[in-house]
C-alpha cells in the first residue's frame, strides 16, 4: 500500500554510511511502523511481530511493544487483515482513520502538503516506486523515508542526520503525532491499537529530542 523508496543520488554508486547506534534505534522504530501500516500483515510480518511479546522494558513504549506482540500472537492473518481493511480503507465513506498527510491536514488528497513532500524528496534524491499507485504522503511511506535518511539508504551521504531532522519537522511533525492517537482510540482497532500507541510515543520522543537538540 506505502510507496516505497529508491535512492537516486550518490548512495546508488557506493555504499551507504553506516548509523549510529542512536539511530539505528530510532530507524528500527520507523522500519516497524511502515511495515506494519503500509498494507494488512501477511503471515511473515505477524511471525516477526510475534516475536516483541517478549520485548522486555518497562517503559510506556516498551510495554505497548510487547502488548502489540502478544495481540499478534492470538490474531489469526484474517482477522489482522479484517481489522486493517476497518480501520484504513472501510466502505463507502472510507474507514475510521486516514494515513495521508494532506488528506488528514486539509480534507483533501493531493493537496498542498504532498506537493511539498514531492518537492523535498526531489531535494534530497528519493523517488517513488514506479509499480506504487499510493501518494506518497501515505504515514508508513513516511516512516520508509525516515528509516532511509536515518540508516543512510536515502539521501546525499553524511547528511542523513540532518535530512531526517528537517524531513521530521516538515512531514511528520504536524500530524503524525495525532494521527497515532486517533488510531490508538479508534472504535475499530483492537490488534491495532498498541499501534496507535506505539506511533504515539515514539513522536512525542523524536519531537523533544529534535527541540532538544536545535
Amino acid at each position: 500500500m506505502a510507496t516505497t523508496t529508491k535512492q537516486t543520488t550518490a548512495n546508488e554508486s557506493g555504499p551507504a554510511v553506516s548509523a549510529s547506534s542512536e539511530d539505528a534505534l530510532r530507524a528500527n522504530f520507523y522500519g516497524l511502523l511502515a511495515r506494519v501500516l503500509a498494507r494488512p500483515m501477511d503471515e511473515d510480518s505477524l511471525e516477526l511481530m510475534r516475536g516483541l511479546a517478549g520485548h522486555d522494558d518497562a517503559s510506556p513504549l516498551g510495554e505497548a511493544i510487547a502488548t502489540f506482540g502478544k495481540l499478534c500472537q492470538r490474531t489469526p492473518r484474517v482477522k489482522a487483515e479484517e481489522e486493517f481493511t476497518q480501520l484504513f480503507y472501510g466502505v463507502g465513506a472510507g474507514g475510521e482513520i486516514s494515513p495521508y498527510a494532506s488528506l488528514y491536514l486539509t480534507g483533501l488528497v493531493y493537496d498542498k502538503p504532498l506537493a511539498d513532500l514531492r518537492g523535498d524528496m526531489a531535494r534530497i534524491g528519493i523517488a517513488p516506486a514506479e509499480d506504487n499507485s499510493e501518494p506518497e504522503d501515505h504515514i508508513a511511506s513516511l516512516c520508509e523515508m525516515m528509516h532511509g535518511l536515518l540508516t543512510g539508504a536515502l539521501g546525499e551521504q553524511g547528511n542523513g542526520r540532518e535530512e531526517a531532522r528537517v524531513f521530521f519537522d516538515r512531514h511528520l511533525a504536524p500530524w503524525a503525532g495525532k494521527m497515532f492517537a486517533d488510531l490508538e482510540r479508534a472504535e475499530a482497532a483492537s490488534l491495532y491499537m498498541p499501534v496507535g500507541t506505539i506511533g504515539r510515543l515514539f513522536m512525542e520522543i523524536e519531537r523533544e529530542a529534535y527541540e532538544m537538540a536545535a
